[in-house]
């Protein structure tokens, strides 16, 4: 059974609603949630000028392999009414792929771990939650480790 480590979030309509769909989806179509970690609300990266983000980390066991989870999460976010008309914009639910077993990948379709988790708080957090030891496959730090020299300004609250 491969585990992979999934960060959800968005930012439009009832944010907490659409994490709640998310982890029902990805439960009837991808495998077992077994971890979640308590949701964050976190500002916006990249685009900032635009509401706060509700961000979620989730454990999956999963049998589908990282390239078939990712066309699945694909999917899953088209269902919950996800739009990519601006980079970093808006979003009902968006679903990344942080870490998937200790695996790497580089394709056009994923890459694993995420490039950016390093230097994003706001996954960082919710991720230390529910992986604190897990070492990062580049790296080679925890992620406790990681978030504690995470030099991401951005702030990160606890809300549930």
């Amino acid at each position: 059974m491969n585990k992979a480590y999934l960060l959800t979030g968005g930012n439009t309509g009832d944010r907490k609603s659409y994490l709640e769909s998310a982890i029902r989806e990805l439960e009837s179509n991808c495998g077992v949630v077994s971890k979640k970690s308590p949701i964050y609300e976190t500002a916006a990266w990249g685009n900032t000028n635009q509401q706060a983000f509700l961000n979620q980390a989730i454990l999956i066991e999963t049998s589908l392999s990282a390239e078939a989870l990712m066309h699945s999460i694909l999917a899953i976010e088209k269902k919950l009414g996800r739009t990519r008309d601006i980079k970093y914009g808006p979003r009902t639910i968006d679903i990344d792929i942080l870490l998937f077993n200790k695996d790497r990948f580089d394709s056009a379709l994923i890459k694993i771990p995420h490039p950016e988790l390093t230097n994003r708080r706001f996954a960082l957090a919710p991720l230390a939650d529910i992986a604190p030891r897990f070492k990062h496959p580049e790296r080679n730090k925890t992620v406790s480790q990681l978030l504690k020299e995470c030099n991401d300004p951005l702030p990160v609250k606890k809300i549930d």
